[in-house]
C-alpha cells in the first residue's frame, strides 16, 4: 500500500521551505495525504485531526524484518509471521474426566480390562462390553465410545455399570481445538504469556518476532529539579519518571534518558547527534517557538522531514513527529506533564505499533458522562473512570496536572460535537 509522499524538509524559521517533488512509495497502511509542500510562504502547516495524526504516525513507520528467538525471550515482542499449529490440538483423543472409558453406550455393565494414565497410551484394544479405567488427559484407546465419570459409576469387582447415552461424551477429539497447520495467531499479534504457552503446546521452541523499538528520551528545561521538593521558581521533573514506564507499556524499550538544559543554544542539537542505537528519540519541551525552544531549529538544520506538525487536540499542543536523515524517528512532546502524556499516546504509541508491525486497530467506544467545556474544532483527551456501562470524566486534567490520569481507568478522546452520554473512543492503559 502506498506511503504518503515525502514532504518538505523542515526549514529554519528565517528561510522558506524548499519543496521536494519526488514521492517515495513504501508499503504502509493508508494514511491521510500530507500537507502540500510549502513555497515562499509563511502559512502554517495543515492541522491534522487527532484521528488523522494517529493514523499518519502509524502508517509512516516501516517495521524491521523479524528474527527467531527462544520462547522465553519472545514475551513483549510482536509476531513477525503467523503462528501455526505443528500438529492437531489435541494431538489425540483424550479423556476430559477421570472415570472409565467404555466401548458401547447404555447402562452397561462393562468388564474392566486395565487402566490408562496420562503420558502413555494403553497397549491393548477394547472389544464389546469392555472398558478401562482412565485419567483426565490420558489417551482414549481405539474403539472406545465415551467416558463414564467416576461420580456416575457403580463398581463391583471387575464390573462397572452406569448410564452412558451420548457417543463421545467427556472425550476431547483429536484436532477439535485446532488442526495441523491452522493459523492460531496472525502476524502483528503482541506476544504475551498465553501466546508463548500456546506456541509451546503446538510444538514450537522459538518464534519469529520483531524486536521492541528502542526509544531514547531527552527531557529539556532549565527549570527542572530531579529530586526532592523543587526550589523556589522551579518545578520537579515528572516526565523523566513517567516516560520509561509508558514506553514499556506501549511496546518499546527505553534505552536512554538524559536531561538537557535549554542553554547553551546548541546543546539539544549536540545531544541529538550523540544519540546512537535508538530507533525513536523523544524530546520533551522545546517543541514550541519560544526563545528557549530549540527543537524546530535543530530539525531544520539536520534536514529532517516533518510527518506531523500540528494536531487539533487539547491538551497535547504542541506535538510533532519527524523523520531524521539517519532513518530514525523523533517525537516532540510538550513540557507540561499531562499534555505530554496525551501527545505520547497520540503519536508515540501508534509509531511504536507501526515499527513493531502491529495493526493500529479500532479503539473501544463507550458512553462518556461528566462536565467538559466545549472546544470547537478540537479533540479533548480526558481521563475517565468506569461507571457501570458508562465512563465518567475524572477531574484534574489540565495540561500540567496528572492527578486525573493517575487515578483514572482510561483516556477518552472527546470530539468537538460531543454531548454528555455520547460514545467516545478510549485509550486503555
Amino acid at each position: 500500500m502506498p506511503h504518503p509522499p515525502r514532504t518538505a524538509p523542515v526549514a529554519p524559521r528565517t528561510a522558506p521551505v524548499a519543496a521536494r517533488t519526488a514521492p517515495v512509495a513504501v508499503p504502509a497502511l493508508p494514511v491521510p495525504p500530507p500537507p502540500p509542500a510549502a513555497g515562499p510562504s509563511t502559512a502554517p502547516a495543515r492541522t491534522l485531526s487527532w484521528e488523522e495524526a494517529r493514523t499518519r504516525a502509524h502508517g509512516a513507520a516501516r517495521p524491521p524484518a523479524g528474527r527467531s528467538v527462544p520462547l522465553r525471550e519472545a514475551a513483549g515482542r510482536t509476531l513477525a509471521e503467523d503462528l501455526r499449529a505443528r500438529h492437531p490440538l489435541p494431538a489425540f483423543d483424550t479423556a476430559a474426566m477421570d472415570g472409565f472409558v467404555v466401548v458401547a453406550g447404555g447402562p452397561g455393565p462393562w468388564t474392566v480390562r486395565g487402566a490408562v494414565r496420562a503420558g502413555a497410551p494403553w497397549p491393548g484394544r477394547l472389544g464389546p462390553g469392555d472398558c478401562v479405567e482412565i485419567s483426565t488427559g490420558a489417551c482414549v484407546p481405539p474403539g472406545a465410545h465415551a467416558v463414564l465419570p467416576l461420580e456416575g459409576a457403580s463398581v463391583s469387582g471387575h464390573r462397572v455399570a452406569g448410564d452412558v447415552q451420548l457417543p463421545g461424551r467427556h472425550v476431547r477429539k483429536a484436532g477439535e481445538d485446532a488442526g495441523a497447520g491452522e493459523c492460531l495467531a496472525p502476524a502483528g499479534t503482541p506476544v504475551g504469556p498465553a501466546l508463548t504457552g500456546l506456541a509451546a503446546a503446538c510444538g514450537h521452541d522459538a518464534l519469529t518476532v520483531r524486536p521492541r523499538p528502542r526509544v531514547a528520551v531527552l527531557v529539556t528545561g532549565d527549570e527542572l529539579d530531579h529530586a526532592g521538593v523543587p526550589a523556589a521558581g522551579r518545578v520537579r521533573d515528572a516526565l523523566g519518571p513517567l516516560l520509561p514506564g509508558l514506553i514499556d507499556r506501549l511496546g518499546g524499550e527505553n534505552v536512554a534518558l538524559r536531561h538537557v538544559p535549554d542553554r547553551p543554544a546548541g546543546r539539544l542539537a549536540e545531544e541529538l547527534d550523540r544519540l546512537g542505537g535508538a530507533d525513536v528519540v523523544v524530546v520533551t519541551g522545546s517543541t514550541s517557538v519560544g526563545v528557549t525552544d530549540r527543537l524546530r531549529r535543530a530539525l531544520a538544520d539536520s534536514g529532517a522531514r516533518l510527518v506531523v506538525d500540528t494536531v487539533a487536540c487539547r491538551p497535547g499542543h504542541p506535538m510533532l513527529l519527524a523523520e531524521l536523515p539517519t532513518t530514525r524517528w523523533l517525537v516532540g512532546l510538550p513540557g507540561n506533564p499531562y499534555a505530554a502524556l496525551v501527545a505520547a499516546r497520540t503519536l508515540l504509541g501508534p509509531l511504536i505499533a507501526g515499527l513493531s508491525g502491529r495493526p493500529l486497530g479500532p479503539l473501544p467506544r463507550m458512553p462518556v458522562r461528566g462536565r467538559l467545556r466545549a472546544a470547537p474544532g478540537l479533540t479533548r483527551v480526558v481521563p475517565v473512570s468506569w461507571a457501570g456501562g458508562d465512563v465518567r470524566i475524572v477531574e484534574g486534567h489540565r495540561a500540567a496536572f496528572l492527578r486525573g490520569a493517575a487515578v483514572g481507568d482510561a483516556l477518552a478522546a472527546i470530539g468537538p460535537e460531543w454531548a454528555e452520554g455520547d460514545l467516545a473512543p478510549l485509550l486503555l492503559p
